[in-house]
């Protein structure tokens, strides 16, 4: 059973635990030579980790904790930590120890939270598969000994949590990144509205997308640590009843060629929220249709990845992750008119999106089309970019149409995990935050 994030501070404020043994704990996991730790902190543990528990609990027995006190956490390998190299799952970038927190781990680090190590990711965060050559590829606990893939671009992030090396993790989510190995790993995953939490201190995929989240056991557990990161007063949220929620079931492109455990379990879920009292209708939403147009030549994403990456592509290109590579310099093949065409064409699609939206309390469908394949079966180029448009075809629309979204797990215990995706507009986190917790009540039969 997986902890939650409530459940251990209500035990660090009783002091029934205390931060360096919870610690301890997420470490012991960590180095255990049987485990995933080694692909999860490929640079290992952090070495501060012991003295911010100390820390915290020396604090706490003087009657000083904040919001996250004590909690142990897992940082993507995106994000500056004092006292860190960022590395971004590259081998490319300088070996700099960053001499500040990003802004989103400074309010964490504020609130207390202790953070056990930088987890592995996707090269530069450019695939929802989760796989990375240089540092080796956390496997999914599903069938761990089949060796099936974590789901990306927060591959280290998702097994984290999952092995009890940290009780949530931070990630981002610029195509799908939290909640692809959320859905995958059977945890959840919460993009916010990107703008909500500051990018300051993060390495860029593409600044037009690119938005901070979380990941853990419970839609709870994210709504807890997105408060801290987007700087909001600490007034809890609260789970929304399921009588009465207008709920627009997706029927665009986001249900086709589901495989079967997907199909069961969402429908399953479907059935249940209905009988929970929630109104579902079927909703085909006309915006959704043209967003493969933004990613022709790889969109926005490629434009500004390639923008960044350029010098260094042309230095080290031999040392990138050559799949990683080839989407980067799609961003080539664009003109500034195309990239400003584009732009232009996603904030009408946006506008369109928040009208069609109205009336609706939350859009619900499938995280991703499929479980989690092999990690063997990907070996093939083909394989790979076939299985990575499935995974991000149905996230992605969050990202390119500018909302906030979650996954929760969905599926029946023992079975391969499932995620259940809800969609609201943007800014309007806290309201689907609430919406998920009280939806998660009623579908957490899964338990993993």
């Amino acid at each position: 059973m997986l902890a939650t994030v409530d459940f251990v501070m209500r035990q660090l404020s009783a002091g029934t635990a205390d931060a360096a043994s919870l610690l301890a704990g997420c470490v012991e996991r960590a180095c255990n030579p049987g485990g995933e730790g080694a692909r999860v902190f490929p640079h290992g543990v952090s070495m501060a980790a012991s003295k911010q528990a100390r820390a915290s609990d020396m604090l706490r027995g003087q009657g000083v904790a904040g919001p996250l006190s004590g909690l142990p956490i897992s940082v993507k390998d995106l994000f500056d930590v004092q006292g860190d190299v960022t590395r971004a799952g590259a081998r490319v970038l300088p070996e700099q120890v960053a001499t500040a927190d990003a802004l989103a781990i400074a309010r964490l680090r504020a609130a207390g939270a202790v953070f056990v190590g930088r987890t592995n990711m996707t090269e530069f965060a450019y695939s929802g598969v989760g796989i990375n050559p240089h540092y080796g590829t956390p496997r999914n606990p599903f069938e761990r000994a089949v060796g099936r893939i974590p789901g990306g671009s927060s591959s280290g992030a998702a097994v984290s949590v999952t092995d009890g090396m940290a009780v949530a993790a931070i990630g981002s989510d610029t195509g799908g990144s939290c909640r692809i190995p959320a859905a995958l790993c059977g945890i959840a995953g919460f993009k916010p509205t990107a703008r909500r939490v500051p990018l300051q201190g993060t390495v860029p995929l593409s600044p037009s997308y690119d938005s901070i989240g979380c990941l853990a056991r419970t839609v709870a557990c994210c709504a807890a640590l997105d408060r801290v990161m987007a700087g909001e007063p600490d007034e809890p949220v609260a789970a929304r009843p399921m009588r009465g929620l207008r709920l627009a079931v997706a029927r665009n492109v986001v249900i086709d060629g589901l495989c079967a455990e997907v199909a069961s379990a969402y429908e399953r879920a479907l059935g249940r929220l209905a009988a929970a009292g929630a109104v579902l209708r079927d909703v085909a939403f006309h915006s959704w249709d043209p967003l493969p147009e933004l990613s022709i030549n790889g969109g926005l994403v490629a434009a500004e990845a390639s923008a960044w990456h350029a010098e260094r592509v042309a230095a080290l290109g031999d040392r990138y992750d050559p799949r990683v590579l080839s989407r980067i310099r799609m961003g080539e093949q664009q003109s500034a008119a195309d990239y400003l065409r584009t732009r232009a064409r996603r904030l009408a699609l946006c506008r369109e999106a928040q009208g069609e939206m109205q009336g609706f309390d939350a859009v619900v469908l499938p995280t991703v089309p499929i479980v989690a394949p092999r990690i063997a079966d990907l070996a093939d180029d083909a394989a790979f970019f076939s299985v990575n448009r499935l995974l991000l075809r149905n996230p992605a629309i969050a990202n390119g149409l500018d909302l906030c979204a979650v996954s929760m797990p969905c599926h029946e215990a023992g079975d391969a995990p499932v995620g259940l995706m809800l969609f609201g507009p943007p800014m309007a986190d806290r309201q689907l935050l609430g919406i998920g917790m009280g939806m998660e009540e009623i579908l957490r039969s899964h338990e993993m």
